[in-house]
């Protein structure tokens, strides 16, 4: 679909009712963060993460340290959402070396070997611009260095500065803006982690200051995300100074597939916010509908009664045990469902109806 259209159809749709809104939320939250931690490593499926942050949970079996990642990661993005709604429109590199203190939480070491076996640490800083260099070693097996700890304040205070003044001068539309500023930003790579979750949650209060919906980069399209940046990286050369004040030409190849992203994720808004039936169901991100209506009643059953057995579905829908049995490993595999163990095994249903 067309950015503008999508946009268009989004803004008729304002102002949202409270109910609708706050829907629209408790989706955002869970698959925002579910996908862009899941984009760099976190093994918290989807379920776990709704489970985690909307209930406030453990589904059993997560790691301690992913289970905090996620919940600070989620302190951020109402940080996010609180500063817009406080009509913040402004960045500073306060706010942002205070959102990665958040992100973070904590300085940590990381231990690792050098070549000849020799043991080494370092310290990953929390709210810090970074002390060491940082680079990374793309999939075609090329190093590529980001700018170094002594330019790094300087070129992260220029272009805060650059983002604070085209926002007042409204040379770019909001989506170039913030597509402009998440490639600038990852190619300076201010922090020595977590600079992949600050560009995307960056991006979203630009977008959101400006009355824009919220974007989520999907883990599953992550490829199609990263080779988006790299083609770009490409285009715009590989010194970091080079990245750092990228034109909108020179940046053009991500700005297509950012506004491309966008028109995507804003229709699936439109359409999760307007189609109401009780055979459609959304998870992260995708329409879900079921051949056989028995699948939506099993869900409507297992959503009202968490501690429903096997044998009750099986008497309350007129399907056989067997049958019973098979549908729910399929939803269980696929991850629409899920025991909270450590809830006397109550069911939770990840889908989201529509109703």
């Amino acid at each position: 679909m067309d950015l503008q259209e999508a946009l268009s159809e989004w803004q008729a749709l304002q102002p949202l009712s409270k109910e609708d809104k706050l829907r629209l939320q408790r989706k955002f939250i869970v698959d925002f963060n579910y996908n862009s931690n899941h984009i760099e490593g976190n093994t918290l499926t989807y379920g776990q993460t709704e489970v985690l942050l909307i209930f406030g949970k453990s589904a059993g079996g997560i790691d301690i340290k992913e289970t905090l990642d996620m919940k600070a990661h989620d302190v951020c993005v109402k940080m996010i959402q609180d500063s817009v709604d406080e009509g913040m429109q402004s960045l500073s590199g306060t706010f942002i070396r205070q959102l990665h203190q958040t992100m973070l939480r904590e300085d940590y070491q990381v231990y690792h070997t050098l070549p000849g076996g020799i043991a080494s640490t370092y310290t990953i800083h929390a709210g810090r611009y970074k002390t060491r260099p940082n680079s990374v070693i793309t999939r075609y097996g090329d190093r590529f260095e980001y700018a170094s700890p002594e330019e790094t304040p300087a070129l992260m205070s220029d272009l805060i500065d650059w983002y604070n003044e085209e926002r007042l001068s409204r040379s770019y539309t909001p989506e170039v803006l913030a597509a402009l500023f998440h490639y600038r930003f990852i190619r300076i790579h201010p922090f020595e982690d977590g600079n992949g979750r600050m560009a995307r949650l960056l991006t979203n209060f630009i977008l959101a200051s400006n009355g824009y919906p919220m974007l989520v980069v999907r883990s599953r399209n992550k490829s199609a995300y990263l080779e988006a940046l790299h083609k770009t990286d490409l285009q715009v050369g590989t010194t970091p100074q080079r990245g750092a004040y990228a034109t909108r030409e020179q940046a053009s190849i991500f700005i297509t597939y950012f506004q491309q992203l966008l028109a995507e994720e804003t229709h699936l808004n439109n359409l999760f916010l307007t189609e109401h039936n009780e055979g459609i169901w959304w998870f992260d991100g995708q329409r879900i509908t079921f051949r056989s209506e028995n699948i939506s009643k099993m869900l409507r059953i297992m959503r009202a009664q968490p501690n429903v057995t096997i044998r009750s579905l099986a008497e309350q829908t007129g399907i056989n045990k067997s049958a019973i049995q098979k549908q729910v490993k399929r939803l269980v595999e696929k991850g629409y469902i899920l025991k909270q163990i450590q809830e006397n095994k109550k069911w939770h249903v990840a889908l989201v109806s529509s109703i």
